[in-house]
């Protein structure tokens, strides 16, 4: 007789097998096939993959000057996996000068994944970074006594000048957010975090070599396997050569001291920037080494903002140097021309409204206008414009004119600067003033953004560009810092000119106007017998006392530099702004200051200006 009792056990026992060995089966496979722990523990004791980063691109001025190199620097690497054995902590600590708590912290760290998202015990993490010399020929030593340790050379970078730091940039170690943004990346390598170094980051950064170091049965390195056949070599990032003259830019530098706002110059027909100077400033060794993030965190609780780069970050009200702007187009579109005389009664009166102007001849037309800086004929322009029935529809299309004419001068949006960290500035148009003002308003309400006032704001940067603009009669190329990249061209947009709305009949007259201002108006001490100046002062209200503002280029004919001047709670344009502008133009021509103008230099330069909270 059959005995099912047994039949079921046998079947229970076999279904009990079969399942131990698919599991088996499964663990193997994940363990083989889709995991590669085992492989990467087999490599590591086998291995050992040596990083070798490359030298970080060179960057050097217009004329070849060294701005930023590079020097030998030691990071002490650990694979975790390989620490075998008790670790004499107290002389690992002692050996590298540092407490046990740090030690304990920056194991931890490493191991944490929230902080260090590409970590792995069989693959180098950096312990510590950029040891002196001297660090490590004590640590070269006793490294043999800490088992999972090592040295890994690679540089870092080095300024010659004490100048150019937000420019120029800094590096420093990766974040974990750069890491998830870009695979090149790992725990401990650099990155350009501001300027020049982040914004040409992947030319400047090269391509990282490996280098295969084959262990024994102890760990011991063993030499390369075999003979680096499956070595790569590092390629060393591109050198890049700026459009900026380090000697003109010191001189801006000295001449803001004490004080705080940006001088930007440009040269018209390529559109490179000669100097950015934004301040106050610092000097970039100050981000260099272990100390970095000690400087940094006193730079950013500095209450006079260093870390800032005015010249692109700074939107100010741009003052008088806003009349060329509406010089050009009210000739454009016919409001005015050359002969249209405006009255001026020490300024602009309507209806009980009055915008306030110095004193001088009145009535006066076009080019007199500029050069004494004429309130009063400006806001008649705009007057005219915005209320001409005949040539506009509406109010509100005869403002969306108005902007469009701004907007094609390079104003509204970000010029597209080489640099991270550019701000746009403000040009209102027909629907923002209807949304303020609940589409009540008028010509009268908005008049004083004829006058770069109002709800009117501009960069330094965008201010040099309006005169490179006018230096150039009508055209301008995106205003750029690097002029040259080893083995590549330039982005194409730094190529390429740009026509405004206004005409080449309307810029040369207002580079007439801003020649009268030189020779015989509010921009007279910029006047010069060996070139010509042209130039255009602005006084720009603020809640404390006025900015100084200046824009000029030279020689007016074939000019050679455009520069901006804005000095924050400077007073008049005549004060700060022109000497300034003046000084910047003649080292840029000449090569170098006169003996006068060193002694003006130099008086300015002693020139501290004091500011309070409102100030900043």
């Amino acid at each position: 007789m059959k005995d099912y009792e047994l039949d079921k056990r046998k079947y229970v026992i076999a279904g009990v097998a079969v399942a131990i060995v698919a599991i088996y089966i499964l663990r193997l496979f994940t363990l083989q096939i889709m995991s590669d722990d085992y492989k990467k523990n087999a490599d590591s004791n086998a291995f050992l993959k040596k990083v070798e980063f490359p030298s970080r691109g060179i960057i050097s001025d217009r004329n070849g000057k060294t701005l930023v190199y590079n020097q030998p620097s030691y990071d002490i690497m650990v694979i975790v996996n390989e620490q075998r054995g008790r670790l004499d902590t107290l002389e690992f600590c002692k050996a590298l000068n540092i407490t046990k708590e740090y030690f304990i912290k920056r194991m931890k760290d490493i191991k944490d994944r929230s902080k260090n998202p590409g970590y792995s015990k069989y693959t180098q993490q950096l312990f510590m970074s950029q040891l002196s010399d001297q660090e490590f020929s004590v640590f070269q030593e006793v490294v043999y006594k800490f088992p999972g340790f090592y040295i890994q050379r690679r540089s870092i970078r080095q300024y010659e000048y004490p100048n150019a730091a937000l420019l120029l940039g800094d590096v420093a170690e990766v974040s974990p957010e750069d890491i998830k943004e870009d695979e090149y990346y790992q725990p401990g390598d650099y990155i350009g975090k501001i300027g020049i170094e982040r914004s040409y980051e992947k030319e400047l950064r090269g391509t990282k070599g490996i280098q295969i170091l084959l262990r024994d049965n102890f760990g011991r390195i063993q030499g390369n396997y075999r003979n680096r056949e499956f070595d790569t070599k590092p390629v060393p990032g591109k050198a890049l050569t700026l459009g900026i003259d380090i000697e003109l830019q010191r001189l801006g530098e000295r001449l803001l001291e004490g004080k705080l706002g940006s001088i930007v110059a440009i040269e018209p027909s390529t559109g490179e920037v000669l100097c950015m100077v934004s301040s106050p400033s610092y000097d970039p060794r100050m981000m260099i080494g272990r100390q970095r993030g000690k400087n940094h965190t006193a730079l950013q609780k500095d209450p006079m903002k260093p870390l800032i780069n005015r010249a692109i970050m700074g939107q100010y009200p741009p003052g008088s140097t806003f009349k060329t702007s509406q010089a050009l187009t009210f000739l454009t579109e016919g409001i005015i021309d050359s002969t249209t005389m405006y009255p001026c009664h020490r300024g602009f009166v309507v209806r009980g409204m009055r915008v306030g102007c110095h004193g001088h001849g009145s009535p006066l037309n076009l080019i007199p206008a500029i050069g004494t800086s004429c309130n009063g004929f400006f806001c008649w322009g705009l007057y005219n414009m915005l209320n001409n029935r005949e040539k506009y529809t509406s109010l509100q299309q005869a403002m969306d004119v108005w902007r469009d004419y701004m907007v094609s001068m390079g104003f509204g949006y970000k010029l597209g600067v080489d640099l991270p960290g550019e701000k746009r500035g403000m040009i209102p148009n027909g629907t923002y003033y209807d949304k303020v003002f609940h589409q009540n308003w008028n010509a009268l309400g908005v008049i004083s953004i004829s006058i770069g006032q109002g709800e009117v704001t501009l960069t330094p940067l965008q201010i040099a560009n309006l005169c490179a603009t006018i230096a150039n009669r009508g055209w301008y190329i995106t205003p750029h810092v690097v002029k040259e990249i080893e083995g590549q061209p330039i982005d194409t947009l730094y190529h390429q000119k740009k026509y405004t709305k206004a005409s080449a009949v309307a810029y040369d007259l207002v580079a007439r106007g801003m020649r009268r201002a030189v020779t015989g108006g509010t921009c007279r001490h910029a006047n010069r017998r060996d070139y010509e100046v042209c130039g255009k002062t602005g006084t720009a209200q603020n809640r404390g006392r006025d900015h100084s503002v200046f824009m000029g280029f030279a020689p007016m004919k074939e000019p050679k530099i455009a520069v901006a001047v804005y000095v924050e709670n400077g007073g008049f344009g005549a004060t700060f702004g022109v000497p300034i502008g003046s000084l910047m133009m003649e080292q840029y021509i000449k090569g170098e200051l006169s003996e006068g103008s060193k002694r003006q230099a130099a008086r300015i330069q002693s020139q501290h200006l004091k500011y309070g909270t409102k100030d900043r």
